[in-house]
């Protein structure tokens, strides 16, 4: 496999560096500050705040891209790392400076949020599937600091906002096809009548897989009312489904069947007929009204959630009376509540801005765990299948959160401060006792105060300089706590673990939509949750280590000219075990690097958009090489680099408009890593990424 130095970095960011240069001779347009919620709560300039968070726009989401997973869209924020595994039954893997890059399957560590619903359990584990593209206005991403005021595995927050239901009635109808089988559907309506906003989408998605054994069938839709009741007081509906049934999950590779073949599968994925089925439903309110300078928020929202997933555990390890079995099935009951607090006053040079909440979240698992065999564990007469209850038990979690903000703006400084309260709690309530397998029921109870406070000078009208710092904690998910290590389930004595972290950075911005982030960081975490062991198909966890997480992370975007646009994103982190510990049985010196992390990651684009609804652009990614394990033994995922092309277009004729899309994805065809698995006991830690790809897709529109 061909290996790319560093220089690699400088040629991705090629096109950034034009942004040196003047703008166009052109007349500058004016673009609007970008204004953004997340990290404030409430409507204010990016610019101004004292932390990193990037706004990605409907085009940045939606333009040349397919719609289907959330890393085409996060693949050029810096600091963010958004893993495809090419596999739908394991979600992606996605990370916030190094925050969520161990998890097995979906993410961990980065809170995510979709229209004031958590796509984020209260234990920590959440689904980046359930985010609906095809109705996105617009995704804010929030690193570093200030993501501690969001609570519990808040390494980082990802929140998607919908579209507003606004104008004439139209509805639209598309199509989407491509390599290895790809297919997708999209039919939608949306507009306002009167006081009374709508937006209805629905789509239905389905590929075989680059890989073999990896095809996927997907069905989503979501529903959005908005109503403004009165000039002070708005109320939205949200509600949204998805269905996936029968997903073939292709597994891990080891090396040495990496080399040979990429879109190959071990035989125990076939063998077991490896799979997973997904119903997700889920809706909620809004309520917001003002009283002069100050308003009330209100929110609530409830789902169900269902899963049933067939394992490769060998049907020989089931024999031990305490294994739960190869065949996971639960369904979860999930609701929550929130009240916000905000008020504004504004003096002669000054403006002060004050936020109080308080937030309840639930969710009650049903869950069971079966044999994937039936007949005897020694010579079973069919596998892939679901057989004897292994497990059966009711898992609660909630947490309760309250919070308090402010920020204080003067001509020259803006002071923001936060507080949050959190406490999570676990219940498990153990209904399989029987011979061999006693009682595994309990409780635990996390509780921790986080505090954030930055502070941001205005330097020229372009240019802020910032600080901030804070505390945070993660909670152990409930997949952490399902097994102590010792044969048996639950581990109770895991702790939280604990990071502090400082910030400071620089923001230029101009009236023309140049645009330069700049953020240095680092982050202290102690008790990290690392692997003790990984057996049998289940892995438990510990507290054994502190980390160290150091970086620099670089953002660009300007107009070059009437017709050309570029952005590129670059982001160095250093991700290490700074104290020895014992994992597996054996030692793991200080300075090892985290698993699942690459030291460098770069982005650029280049767009021509010459007007007329046309928009061609070059994007390039280059990540550094990841370890799969603790002692860095293992081989690693080497770094590569990517190049894929896109164009849109759209025409306009009367009262219809039609878009086309057109995108190549890894145009050179390179043979690489997408993502890993991190500390798998078989060594199947690689995940490989797809060949060279091609993608067209058509929508008509028709406004009445």
């Amino acid at each position: 496999m061909k290996t790319y130095r560093p220089t690699t970095i400088a040629l991705l960011l090629t096109p950034a560096a034009l942004l040196a240069g003047n703008a166009s001779a052109a007349e500058a347009t004016a673009e609007l500050p970008t204004v953004t919620v997340t990290g404030s709560r409430m409507a204010v300039h990016s610019f101004d705040q004292p932390y990193s968070i990037d706004l990605l726009d409907q085009r940045k989401i939606g333009e040349g891209q397919l719609k289907v997973n959330a890393s085409e869209a996060l693949a050029g924020l810096p600091g963010i790392v958004a893993l495809n595994r090419q596999n739908y039954a394991q979600d992606l893997q996605i990370s916030s400076r190094g925050f969520g890059a161990r998890s097995a399957f979906g993410v961990r560590g980065v809170r995510l949020i979709a229209d004031g619903i958590p796509a984020t359990n209260p234990d920590g584990q959440g689904q980046a599937a359930t985010l609906n593209l095809d109705t996105a206005e617009r995704i804010e991403v929030l690193r570093g600091p200030f993501s501690s005021i969001y609570g519990n595995h808040a390494g980082g927050v990802i929140q998607l906002f919908s579209r507003d239901g606004a104008g004439d009635p139209r509805m639209h109808i598309g199509a989407t096809g491509g390599s290895w089988g790809t297919q997708k559907v999209d039919l939608g309506a949306e507009g306002s009548h009167g006081s009374l906003g709508y937006v209805f989408d629905s789509s239905h998605f389905e590929t075989n897989g680059y890989r073999r054994h990896s095809a996927a069938t997907r069905d989503q839709s979501f529903a959005k009312l908005t109503l403004q009741t009165d000039a002070d007081s708005r109320l939205r509906l949200v509600a949204g489904a998805l269905r996936q049934r029968d997903t073939q999950d292709p597994l891990g590779l080891t090396w040495t069947t990496y080399q040979r073949d990429t879109r190959a599968v071990e035989s125990v994925a076939t063998t077991f007929n490896t799979r997973k089925s997904i119903d997700h439903v889920q809706g909620g309110f809004a309520y917001e009204r003002r009283f002069g300078a100050q308003q009330i928020d209100l929110s609530a929202y409830s789902g169900t959630r269902s899963v049933v997933q067939y394992q490769s555990i060998p049907s020989g390890v089931q024999a031990n009376p305490r294994h739960a079995g190869g065949v996971v099935d639960f369904a979860r009951q999930f609701y929550g509540a929130g009240i916000r607090w905000s008020l504004t006053q504004t003096g002669s040079s000054s403006e002060l801005k004050l936020t109080a909440g308080a937030e309840y979240d639930a969710s009650k698992d049903d869950r069971r765990g079966y044999q994937n065999f039936v007949g005897p564990s020694a010579a079973p007469t069919v596998l892939g299948i679901k057989g004897t209850l292994r497990r059966n038990e009711k898992d609660n979690v909630h947490n309760f959160d309250q919070y308090l903000q402010a920020v204080l703006t003067t001509e020259n400084w803006a002071w923001a401060a936060g507080l949050r309260h959190s406490s999570v709690r676990f219940d498990v309530d153990d209904r399989y006792i029987v011979s061999g397998n006693g009682d595994d029921s309990g409780r635990i109870d996390y509780r921790r105060s986080t505090p954030t406070l930055g502070l941001t000078y205005h330097l020229t009208p372009t240019i802020n300089l910032y600080l901030s710092a804070a505390s945070g904690f993660e909670t152990p998910t409930l997949n952490e706590l399902s097994y102590s290590g010792n044969g048996g389930n639950f581990n109770f004595n895991l702790k939280p673990a604990r990071s502090r972290q400082i910030e400071t950075g620089l923001k230029y911005q101009t009236d023309d939509g140049a645009r330069f982030n700049l953020a240095l960081f680092r982050i202290r975490t102690a008790d990290e949750l690392v692997v003790l062991d990984s057996i049998g198909g289940r892995t438990s966890y510990q507290n054994a280590a502190s980390t160290l997480r150091q970086g620099i992370e670089i953002g660009l975007e300007r107009k070059l000219g009437a017709y050309w646009k570029t952005r590129a994103s670059f982001a160095r982190l250093r991700a290490i075990y700074d104290a020895a510990f014992v994992s597996k049985g054996s030692q793991i010196d200080a300075g090892r690097r985290i698993p699942g992390v690459p030291a460098t990651t770069a982005y650029g684009e280049l767009a021509w958009m010459p007007g007329n609804g046309l928009s061609v652009a070059a994007e390039a990614i280059y990540r550094s090489r990841i370890d799969v394990e603790d002692s860095n033994g293992a081989a690693p995922a080497p770094g590569f680099a990517l190049v894929n092309l896109r164009l849109a277009a759209e025409q306009t004729s009367g009262d219809w408009r039609i878009s086309e899309m057109l995108r190549v994805d890894n145009l050179f065809d390179r043979k690489y890593i997408g993502s890993v698995i991190v500390a798998d006991s078989n060594g199947r830690f690689y995940e490989p990424g797809s060949g060279i790809g091609w993608f067209a897709g058509l929508q008509a529109q028709y406004e009445f």
